[in-house]
């Protein structure tokens, strides 16, 4: 990804590889002595695979997990000479590189096959030198994979059989820990391993690794919870913050009661306030829908001089409003940096404001921020 100079940048992104470090070690000691993978896809949750892998098997992660064949393979090259003793599987199959099995066999990559047609391809075509893929079950997700009885059938002469290094499945809810569809997820999968002898066994995400029932089987496959993301909802986040985001003042004024901020006239000032406008916007991945309005008054807050504020209207696609008037008089200068996600501001408070989910907004974090990576 290119990084945009400092100078020019509307906002500074700081991702700390020793804390993603962190996250993953306490990961994997939690699910000991099942093994820790690594969820790398979406260009590590867009964080840049090219430094967080690295940073990953320092610490010791031997799996790593992609969407798409273009990711794994930049996750093969990041690894350098630790990807003879790595497993780097595509969770989207063989669909996924345009030449199918041919393209997995030479890059030494692992498709997660989730058809009958996907299996029967690599059966056919791929050496029995090749890497073993992964199988995918669908236990309810209902988004790719073989039905419990449908991948019984298939895989119960395992004379014939492809040779697989992986079975696994997703959790639909487990963010919800008293969601029952959980309790049914596990039985659907535990159902079907009896097929799969010998075979490494994987149920879990990042919310999965805190089930009560603890469904860690031999591999838990985390992917938000490294970066930061609170994987148990409504109570306090185990992981270390991973990003910080510090924007610049462009501009200060003042409008009086009853002037209005942003598209729309969203948001309209109960007294004198104290504007402060900053650099980013919804293009970069800020959510257009995270600030105060007239009719939800506690929008998002950013960090300012030691002070929580409001952001106020609707984000726009460059530029977002912020109500400075509680701030130090001395402080607000432009230039003077905000900081818009911190260890007390995080990604699950922003998104809970905006009425989505902190995968999205990690996710979409933009390409015009200068980047810097601390530790790793």
């Amino acid at each position: 990804m290119h990084n945009v100079p400092l100078a020019e940048a509307g906002a500074v992104l700081t991702i700390d590889l020793d804390a993603l470090a962190a996250n993953w070690r306490l990961l994997a000691a939690r699910v000991h002595p099942a093994l820790c993978a690594a969820v790398v896809k979406a260009d590590a949750y867009g964080l840049g695979i090219e430094r967080a892998v690295p940073a990953l098997a320092n610490a010791g992660c031997r799996v790593f997990f992609t969407a798409h064949f273009s990711e794994a393979r930049r996750v093969s090259q990041a690894l350098g000479a630790r990807v003879l003793d790595s497993k780097i599987y595509v969770l989207n199959g063989l669909m996924s590189a345009p030449g199918g099995v041919t393209d997995f066999v030479r890059a030494g990559l692992r498709p997660v096959l989730s058809s009958a047609h996907e299996t029967g391809l690599w059966r056919r075509l791929a050496p029995a030198s090749a890497p073993a893929p992964g199988l995918q079950i669908n236990t309810g997700m209902n988004r790719l994979g073989l039905g419990p009885a449908e991948a019984s059938t298939l895989f119960r002469n395992r004379g014939e059989a492809t040779p697989l290094s992986l079975v696994m499945s997703h959790f639909v809810a487990s963010e919800e820990a008293d969601n029952s569809i959980n309790a049914t997820q596990i039985a659907a999968f535990e159902s079907v391993l009896p097929q799969f002898p010998g075979v490494a066994a994987s149920l879990a995400n990042s919310s999965g690794i805190f089930l009560p029932e603890a469904p860690c089987f031999d591999l838990v496959r985390p992917g938000y919870a490294l970066y930061g993301g609170n994987p148990v909802p409504g109570a306090p986040n185990p992981m270390r913050p991973v990003i910080t985001l510090t924007a610049r003042i462009l501009q200060v004024h003042r409008v009086p009661s009853g002037g209005t901020v942003g598209y729309n006239s969203q948001w309209t000032a109960q007294r004198n306030t104290q504007l402060a406008t900053i650099g980013i916007g919804y293009a970069d991945g800020f959510p257009r829908l995270a600030g105060s309005t007239d009719a939800r008054r506690d929008g998002a807050e950013v960090m300012f001089a030691g002070k929580r504020c409001r952001i106020v209207g609707r984000v726009s696609m460059d530029l977002t409003v912020i109500d400075v008037t509680e701030a130090p008089a001395a402080a607000v200068q432009p230039g003077a940096a905000v900081e818009v996600l911190n260890r007390d501001i995080t990604i699950d408070d922003l998104a809970s404001y905006a009425g989505n989910s902190g995968y999205t907004v990690l996710t979409g974090l933009g390409a015009r921020y200068h980047r810097v990576y601390a530790g790793g």
